[in-house]
Order: structure tokens, then sequence, then C-alpha cells
């Protein structure tokens, strides 16, 4: 007997819509901050810690709090906390356009932090209730991963202008009118859903859980920046240490914060596997190439940003025509065929030479548009896999993924790309002995040195050292490329034993129970 599945009708697809606003609102308020930096700098004149702190300190906070807020909404309801979490959003919006000292912005920008952990989880564990039909969900999802691309273009241009006509504190206000609007439509177009069964949270683990992620992505983060110390290694040990609490607590509740059993779901868990992955090549790989583009290659900020614009683009193209080639082909080969794509366009950096910005921007739109599939039918599967009250902790999962993956790839291939660039790299001679320590430091080390050197001694040290960082991401390239190849294969095995063959639905029109 076909199984029955409701069609979600106009109402859940205007919800859509509602929902696509924070995660616009999100993925720019991110990209607009770094245009506002040098701006809310001169204003507020913070020290160069209290400056990283204003950057760094909301992406800690999301990753702290994400799988809190993910089964936070699966206990008290998802809209709930989507309004909660909104609400908050905007009054931290506020308090940071108006901040009067670095410290100021700082706990806004960590309340900000934490009001968008609510966001992301509980936009995605509502689609997960309000479209039931499996193509239908895997098009809303696109749609909501489109429009998170869309905030990453419309970001800088929106940033720009602003900036242009008011002072820095405006970009924070652009998340006023979207959370009031939220707070007003939300009520009447979404519905309320919470697991009956899910018990109290466990105070100890939401301890545990912010004691692992903390540490654990400010060590990635340190290690990324100025590599190993004892210090940032003594950090990650102690996260690790907590995170092993954290599992064998879960382990022994009746009623867990996170459900490790979701893992024994080889769906789930080869999702989750290969999302990790694609965050991982897409955040090193691409760390490099955008300092290329400005070191290297010679752009402005504007124009490196500009040059960013096809590659987004070709990622909201992927992900959108995802959901119709995974109905017409079987989904696991989508996703292993359009990674493949994604590994030729990364390929294509192991072409570049100094001049190379438009190879790479090119290398970067097919690597986009391969890899735009990735994600939405990655997350279709972990939140597909998974029961309906457990949509709000696989949602969650989802996002923590990407978080990992992308700090491990800045981390790594960082690391990796740093390695080569001091093996390659030659001094001119002449070069003091001091200029010479921060010039192999890195490349921006090398560009702040020749500033202050006359232009022949200037020219000397900028051609090796720039000849130096792009043979780094020659090989940072080729690595990803090469593991973007392997997951390809091992994910379409993994999933191809894990899903079913596709089979045709009876559907029937029937609206989304709103409570």
């Amino acid at each position: 007997m076909n199984e029955t599945t409701a069609l979600a009708g106009r109402r859940e697809w205007i919800g859509l819509a509602v929902l696509a606003l924070p995660t616009l609102l999100l993925s720019l308020d991110m990209s607009v901050l770094h245009l506002a930096v040098p701006h809310l700098a001169a204003d507020l004149q913070p020290s160069s810690t209290e400056l990283l702190w204003i950057i760094d300190i909301y992406g800690f906070m999301v990753a702290g709090f994400l799988v809190t807020m993910g089964t936070l909404g699966d206990r008290i309801g998802r809209r709930k906390l989507l309004m909660f979490g909104g609400a908050a959003f905007g009054v931290a919006s506020v308090v940071a356009a108006f901040a009067t000292s670095p410290e100021m912005l700082i706990v806004a920008r960590a309340a900000l932090g934490i009001a968008g952990a609510t966001l992301m989880p509980s936009t995605l564990a509502l689609i997960s209730n309000m479209f039931a039909d499996p193509r239908q969900r895997g098009v809303a999802i696109s749609v909501w991963m489109s429009c998170f691309m869309g905030g990453m273009v419309v970001g800088p241009l929106v940033g720009g202008l602003l900036l242009e006509v008011a002072w820095w504190g405006a970009v924070f206000l652009l998340a006023v009118p979207v959370m009031v609007l939220l707070m007003v439509t939300a009520p009447t177009l979404l519905p309320e859903y919470r697991d009956e069964q899910a018990g109290r949270l466990d105070l100890a683990s939401v301890v545990l859980s912010l004691g692992t992620v903390l540490p654990v992505v400010f060590a990635l983060k340190e290690f990324a920046k100025d590599g190993m110390s004892v210090g940032t290694s003594l950090v990650l040990v102690c996260g690790l240490a907590v995170g092993v609490a954290f599992v064998r607590r879960q382990r022994r509740l009746a009623h867990p914060m996170l459900d490790l059993s979701l893992f024994r779901n080889r769906e789930f868990s080869a999702a989750l596997g290969i999302m990790s992955v694609g965050a991982l090549i897409m955040g090193g790989v691409f760390l490099l190439v955008s300092q290329y583009m400005q070191l290297v290659a010679g752009l402005s900020a504007v124009q490196a940003g500009a040059m960013l614009v096809p590659q987004a683009l070709a990622v909201v193209a992927g992900s959108l025509i995802a959901p119709r080639l995974a109905h017409r082909f079987r989904p696991e080969f989508v996703l292993g065929f359009g990674m493949l794509v994604g590994a030729g366009g990364i390929l294509l950096f192991t072409q570049v030479g100094t001049d190379g910005a438009v190879l790479v921007m090119l290398g970067m739109s097919i690597a986009g548009f391969g890899m735009g599939p990735q994600g939405v039918l990655c997350t279709e599967m972990v939140i597909g896999s998974v029961p309906a009250r457990k949509a709000g902790a696989a949602s969650a999962m989802s996002e923590m993924t990407g978080e990992f993956g992308i700090a491990m790839g800045i981390a790594l291939f960082g690391s990796v790309g740093t390695a080569v660039y001091r093996d390659e790299l030659t001094m001119p001679a002449g070069l003091p002995g001091g200029a010479a320590a921060e010039a192999t430091e890195s490349l921006a080390g090398a560009t702040n040195v020749a500033s202050g050197l006359d232009q022949q001694l200037a020219a000397g040290l900028l051609g090796p050292a720039r000849d130096a960082f792009t043979s780094g991401l020659h090989t940072v390239a080729a690595i990803g490329a090469v593991t973007v190849v392997v997951f390809a294969v091992v994910g379409m095995l993994a999933l191809r034993k894990s899903r079913p063959a596709t089979t045709e639905q009876e559907v029937i029109e029937e609206p989304a129970l709103v409570a």
C-alpha cells in the first residue's frame, strides 16, 4: 500500500518566506560586520584583543549554544523558541548599534550569538514539520539555504551603501524590522511543535556541552591564527575531556539532551560526515582563496568581494536544482557527482599563477555549483532520517557540523598553506633580521614589511612571497580536491546501502496543523 503524505499548501509556503527572513538576516549580519570594523574601531577605539573578541564572540556563542537551543526547541516548542530568539536578537541588535564602549559591544555581540543559535535550528526544524512530503521538503530546504547564500551576496552591497550614508551602528539595525515582521506573522503562519516525550532539559548537560564546544572552537581558531602552542593544546585537551564526560552523561540519562542513538542511523551519520567534509574543504580552501585575491592578485576588499558574487550565485543555483535532480535520479548519485564537479573546480586552483584572479573566480564558481547540492541533500537526509520529534536536535547537529567543519578546515588547511609558504619562501639579501622573521610568518607579514622598504628591496621580497603563497594554495587545493573525490565515492556507497530506491508516493492536499 502506498504511503500517504500531506502536501503543504499556500499557508506553509508563505510561512517558508517568514522562516527565510531570519536566515537571510543571519548571513547578511555576518558579512556586513567586516565592512563596519574599520568604522567602529575608529569610533570606539578598542584594543587589538577587544577587536578580535568583537568579531569572534558571535561565532563562539552560536557554536556553543546550537545543540542546547535545538533540543530546547523540541521541549518548549519550536515556534516559541524562534519568537523568543527573534525578540532577543532584535533587542541585542539595538544595543550593539548604540554601543558606547568596546565592552558593551562585546556583550551585545555575545547576546546576538546566543539569540542567533535559536534561529537556525528552529527554522529548519519547523520546515520539517511544515513540509512532510520529501519532495516539497527538499525544495523548501533549498530555498532556505539559498536565502543564506543570498545574504552573503547582498551583505557587502547593503553594508557598503549603509556605511556611505550612516554610522557603523546602522548595520546592526537591519535586524530590527525583520524581527518585528517575524513576531507579527509567526503566530499565524507557523505551526507549533514540541516533543511531549522529551522530559526536562538537563542543566548539567548544557554546561558540559558548552564546556566542550567553546574550548574546542577557540583552540581551532587560535591554532589557525598562531599555530599550536602549549596553552592552545591545553584548552583543546580540556574541551575534549569535557566532551567525553558529556557523551557518558547522555548515555546514562533517560531523556538525554542529545540522543546519541541517532548516530546508529547510517543515513544520518553518513550525511553529517559528508557535510563536515564539505564545510572543512570549503572553509579551508576558500580561506586561502580570499587571501590570494587581495594579497597576491592585488584586489581591493570591494573588488575581492565582487569576485565572490559569482561563486555565491553558483551555490544558489546548485542548491535550487538539487531537489529536482534528486527526484529524477537517486539522491546519493546527485550528491556524489555534484561533489566530483566541485572537486574539478577546486583542482583549477592548482593551475593559477600570481595573476590568476579570473581563473580563481571560475574555479570557485564551479566548486560552488557542484557543492551546492551537497548542502541541500545532506540537510534533507539528516532531517528526513529522524523522527519528527527529534528534528530540533537533528537540525542543531546539522548546523554544528558546519561550524566545526569550517573551523577545522581553516585550522588544518591554513597550517598546510603556511608550512608550504615558509618552505618555499626565499629572502632577498639585505633584509633586516626582524623584518625577515615577520615576513616568514605569513604573506600578510611580508606585505607589511615591504611597505617600509625601498622599491627594489620590496619587489625582491614580495615576488618570492607571492610565489610561495601560491605554491601553498596549489598544495591545499590538490589535497582538498582528492579529499572531496574520496568522500564523494564513499558517500555514494554508504548512502546507497542506507537509502531504498525512490518510489512514487500518493499525496493529498492537507494543511499543516497549527497549534
